[in-house]
């Protein structure tokens, strides 16, 4: 190579890589479409995902009747639980029956029957000492088992007793069967 030649291609001006009109308004609508699908999408993610990263509230127990008065004969107590469900705040009424066993421990069923869901009464002419479903005629023993209709026992609280109160829990299966 000649020292003209040497010159030429090394005092040559640098040739810029321009962006034509086309790319720009390819890239400028490519991206303002996914900022706008990322903000339609996000808030849809969030929402599946968010369940699953929420830590389960291990049941919380509510108040329910004065550990002095739970007899060995089942009563019908009311109480209420406080419930959030979305943004909907609510204290529903809830009925449970409490009775000390025969080894002296207090437990507490629920009034729902197993059959149909109706609400179960104690001792009526029906079924005397026992539990009982208006509607179809379901009967259970003191302590929940199914003894006619329905499929499964009674389900029972969980109960802890503290200070001389007795408080109730979630329900659960029916231990005492």
């Amino acid at each position: 190579m000649d020292h003209n030649t040497q010159q030429e291609t090394t005092h040559k001006p640098v040739k810029r890589k321009e962006m034509s009109r086309r790319q720009f308004l390819s890239y400028t609508l490519g991206g303002a479409t996914a900022f706008m699908a990322g903000g339609a999408i996000l808030p849809m993610l969030r929402f599946a995902v968010d369940p699953i990263l929420v830590k389960k509230q291990k049941g919380s127990f509510v108040k329910a009747i004065e550990e002095s008065k739970v007899t060995n004969e089942p009563q019908q107590v009311d109480f209420k639980v406080h419930q959030v469900d979305g943004w909907y705040e609510s204290d529903p009424k809830m009925q449970a029956w409490i009775t000390k066993g025969e080894d002296g421990t207090i437990f507490a069923l629920s009034p729902v029957c197993k059959h149909l869901g109706c609400t179960i009464g104690w001792s009526g002419e029906e079924a005397p000492n026992k539990y009982h479903c208006p509607c179809h005629g379901a009967q259970y023993d003191k302590n929940g088992k199914t003894l006619k209709v329905a499929p499964k026992s009674l389900d029972e609280y969980q109960v802890k007793t503290e200070n001389g109160w007795v408080y109730l829990g979630p329900l659960v299966p029916n231990s005492r069967v």
